[in-house]
């Protein structure tokens, strides 16, 4: 069994609660908007990370987080973007992609709303963390966390922190 804690649009920001919700984790996968090389390396110290860059992330994030990362966790396909659409309206940059060869799990961000929505179309589990930063327009921070045992997805849990 592998503990997941998922983050998105931090903006440069990073709560101690987030750290604290995922301590228990064995990996972290940020969808992107990190703002600062500072907080993946702070995250990447604590547990492995899977991340990729966002719309607002310079040059430092840009050289060592790609735009998508497709991986493999148990014996699930895991796919991480920025800029990913919902189920019924993908991005345009992934929607082929994702209706030829879609993943199991779907993570993105951007849009600081926290989602998660079965796409039964293409049997998929869409997942947005919501923003976890201080930019935007979000009235409250979130965070994900859960357990992938093989091929079932378990015990998902909410993170939500007041700004």
């Amino acid at each position: 069994m592998t503990k997941i804690g998922v983050i998105s649009d931090t903006h440069g920001f990073l709560s101690k609660k987030v750290l604290d919700f995922f301590a228990n984790c064995d990996e972290i996968w940020h969808a992107g908007d990190i703002g600062d090389i500072k907080i993946a390396d702070k995250l990447a110290s604590l547990k492995p990370l899977k991340a990729v860059y966002g719309n607002i992330d310079g040059t430092e994030v840009r050289a060592v987080y790609k735009k998508n990362n497709r991986f493999k966790c148990e014996n699930l396909d895991v796919w991480i973007t920025h800029i990913g659409g919902y189920p019924g309206r993908y991005d345009y940059s992934i929607r082929a992609e994702i209706y030829k060869n879609p993943p199991d799990i779907f993570v993105c961000g951007h849009s600081h709303i926290l989602k998660v929505i079965n796409d039964k179309k293409i049997d998929c589990l869409h997942i947005n963390p919501g923003a976890a930063g201080n930019s935007g327009m979000h009235k409250v921070k979130t965070a994900i966390r859960f357990d992938i045992d093989k091929k079932d997805i378990k015990n998902m849990e909410i993170l939500e922190i007041e700004r």
